[in-house]
């Protein structure tokens, strides 16, 4: 047993040692297909050192679903996708138990959905009913479906890479609030510069197709991941980011704020933002960059604001500017 953990040890230190060239492999094989958007790379790559799930939001055609599996593919991890549609039922993602014929006896058999993976894109998640999305909640929070009265637990890591179109567009129901609080993050992506489409437009005519190897392993994935919460943050920053948190509910623009779940994935966020940068401890600035894609889904702004033009990303940038 003590050598076992010995080894253990050895390798989570020997994983420290290499993190940098780690996340630099990762950049640079995630690079080989997609253009630009090196941001909203890191906010994915955040989210899954913090163990938590993510919510993408853009006009169609800017890449959300290509990013996500080419992730899965540079870190080795099982993938599945479902398309969200109306008429998608719960158990098109939770799976089924079926009646079947075995032995000249009729059995039960559970028929596990796409949700059995490390990574599900669920895509333009928003166009799912509200039933169907809710049939997630158990997944997300608790690495567990229950069908027909039988619990079955998720490998992990586990991760659901959302994506969505905004909420304005026809056809899309808005996510529950309760369902919004368990994405970790909610990235925004925006249109490429000119340059960048250029070079997107030239990979993506061109004889050949972008390809990937693989950067890392499913068992450094998780050695990441703690590390992640193992990088120290003062306890004044502590208190600061708690602080923020807890203006969000007495804000004259919002009529909704931020529940004690946004605190801890602020700092975990936080973390990881350390981690990545190959600083040893988590800065204001981490906390002050990470507070936009962790707080722009868990607050609700009043009407009055909305009326005025405002938007998620204007009052979390009031709010921060007095950290």
């Amino acid at each position: 047993m003590d050598s076992y953990y010995s080894t253990d040890y050895e390798r989570m230190q020997q994983t420290y040692r290499n993190s940098s060239v780690i996340f630099t492999t990762l950049f640079e094989e995630i690079g080989k297909v997609i253009v630009g958007q090196e941001e909203v790379v890191e906010q994915i790559l955040i989210a899954m050192l913090c163990n938590g799930h993510a919510l993408l939001e853009s006009n169609p055609g800017l890449g959300k679903t290509l990013t996500i599996s080419t992730v899965a593919k540079v870190i080795d991890l099982k993938f599945s996708r479902v398309q969200c549609t109306p008429d998608l039922m719960p158990s098109d993602i939770t799976g089924t138990t079926i009646l079947e014929e075995k032995n000249g006896r009729k059995e039960f058999r559970f028929e596990p959905g796409p949700v059995f993976t490390n990574i599900l894109l669920a895509d333009e998640i928003n166009r799912a009913s509200p039933k169907t999305q809710s049939a997630l909640l158990e997944a997300m929070q608790e690495k567990q479906v229950t069908v027909s009265g039988n619990t079955y637990k998720i490998d992990e890591p586990f991760f659901v890479l959302a994506t969505q179109n905004p909420i304005e567009q026809e056809g899309t129901y808005p996510l529950p609030e309760a369902q919004l609080d368990r994405f970790i993050l909610k990235i925004l992506l925006d249109y490429p510069d000119m340059n960048e489409e250029i070079e997107i437009v030239k990979r993506y005519t061109g004889q050949e197709k972008p390809q990937t190897s693989r950067g890392i392993t499913k068992t450094t994935l998780q050695d990441l991941q703690k590390l992640t919460r193992d990088v120290p943050i003062s306890d004044e920053l502590i208190s600061k980011t708690i602080n923020l948190i807890t203006r969000t509910r007495n804000h004259q623009d919002i009529e909704y704020g931020a529940s004690p779940r946004a605190s801890i994935a602020l700092i975990l966020a936080g973390k990881a933002k350390a981690l990545m940068r190959g600083v040893n401890y988590v800065s204001i600035d981490d906390i002050k960059s990470m507070a936009f894609p962790v707080l722009r889904h868990r607050i609700m702004l009043s009407f009055e604001s909305e009326r005025n033009g405002l938007k998620p990303d204007d009052v979390i940038k009031m709010l921060v500017a007095d950290m």
